[in-house]
């Protein structure tokens, strides 16, 4: 029963991924709010690199990050940033299609290494927070570079302000 409500929400929710990371736009990818903050095409990547985790999340039972390499590409070119969303969440799915209730139950652990960075947890508080919270709370950031830049924001979840505004 959980299984199938994470698959669920992950459908949904790549989908309104994929609305948000199409609204950014080439002119912006080096837009930063902060010295210390990413750029667009940064924060772009990042989201579209969650997915990957899914693999080692939902597959192994200690996820080693040093160990795991990802070619990403260039954070400055937003279609190879959409590919990389669009491959990472087909390993998503696909990983997600192999597990069953019980594994959601097994703990799990993330290393850099040799040190511990998450857990033991269960799997299944893994996956709603390392994954699924994640990436949401990346896409509000996006949402606040993309209106902070002037650009147009999706409804995710039904229309935006800017939408919803009748014009007289």
């Amino acid at each position: 029963m959980i299984l199938q409500s994470l698959k669920t929400e992950f459908e949904h929710e790549v989908n309104n991924t994929r609305k948000l990371l199409q609204a950014v736009p080439k002119k912006d990818l080096d837009y930063k709010p902060s010295p210390v903050s990413w750029t667009m095409g940064e924060l772009a990547q990042h989201i579209a690199t969650i997915y990957y985790w899914y693999v080692g999340t939902l597959t192994k039972d200690t996820y080693d990050m040093a160990a795991d390499h990802l070619e990403r590409g260039e954070p400055g070119d937003i279609k190879a940033t959409l590919d990389l969303f669009e491959k990472n969440v087909e390993r998503a799915r696909e990983a997600l299609e192999s597990i069953t209730e019980e594994s959601l139950e097994a703990l799990w652990t993330m290393k850099v290494g040799d040190h511990v960075v998450l857990g033991p947890m269960p799997r299944s508080v893994v996956v709603r927070s390392f994954l699924f919270n994640h990436i949401y709370h990346h896409r509000g950031e996006m949402i606040v570079y993309l209106r902070a830049t002037g650009n147009k924001v999706p409804g995710l979840y039904g229309p935006t302000f800017e939408e919803s505004v009748v014009r007289s």
